[in-house]
């Protein structure tokens, strides 16, 4: 029943993610914007490989996720032009750590909603990763205008999806907590149990 639930969250990522790719896609369409459209398309085709693999498990290494994430930053950096500053910064140690696939992408795309979106001009998204004692902890940081007063937490698909596949995995050994942060805007903050990938990558 768990890998039939974990399964069924993963595939509501999949729509919901493309959707969002394919609208910026058609704006640089719209815009006569031939080059950049067919670099997303290339971009795109290379995340939909990765994606729609029914062989992959439902944790990966941070790294692998993180070669996803870059990629699909590219895509929104092309969307976003000069208004998207991303900075990754992971310690190394932690790099062979299992993480849940497709955990940075949903919390990234919420930052970049929220956050980038609404300002007028150049805005950051901060990812970074460390270890703290047995537990990894990922954050994802922007520089918005921050959460209103009364926030809905899980009114997104993402949000709401990464929650539940951080239960369905490890139960209560894991958590996401969204809020304000010091100095202006939102940061995500996910904890979960530290392990390594047994395979090499």
């Amino acid at each position: 029943l768990s890998e039939a639930r974990l399964g069924a969250l993963r595939m509501q990522l999949n729509p919901h993610f493309l959707f969002n790719s394919l609208n910026a896609i058609t704006v640089l369409v719209r815009d006569h914007n031939t080059a950049a459209a067919s670099r997303t398309l290339e971009l795109l085709s290379d995340l939909l490989r990765q994606v729609l693999r029914t062989d992959e498990t439902h944790e990966t290494t941070l790294s692998r996720e993180l070669e996803f994430l870059r990629r699909y930053l590219a895509i929104e950096q092309v969307r976003f032009s000069d208004r998207l500053r991303p900075r990754i910064e992971i310690d190394p140690a932690v790099a062979r750590a299992s993480v849940p696939q497709f955990l940075l992408q949903p919390l990234v795309e919420n930052a970049l909603r929220h956050g980038i979106e609404r300002r007028a001009d150049a805005g950051l998204v901060h990812v970074s990763a460390e270890r703290r004692g047995d537990q990894l902890v990922v954050t994802v940081r922007d520089d918005g205008t921050g959460l209103p007063a009364t926030p809905d937490m899980d009114s997104g698909v993402g949000v709401s999806n990464t929650r539940a596949r951080l239960a369905a995995l490890y139960g209560e050994g894991a958590t996401l907590d969204i809020r304000n942060a010091e100095g202006g805007g939102v940061v995500a903050t996910v904890r979960l149990p530290y392990h390594e990938a047994e395979s090499n990558d």
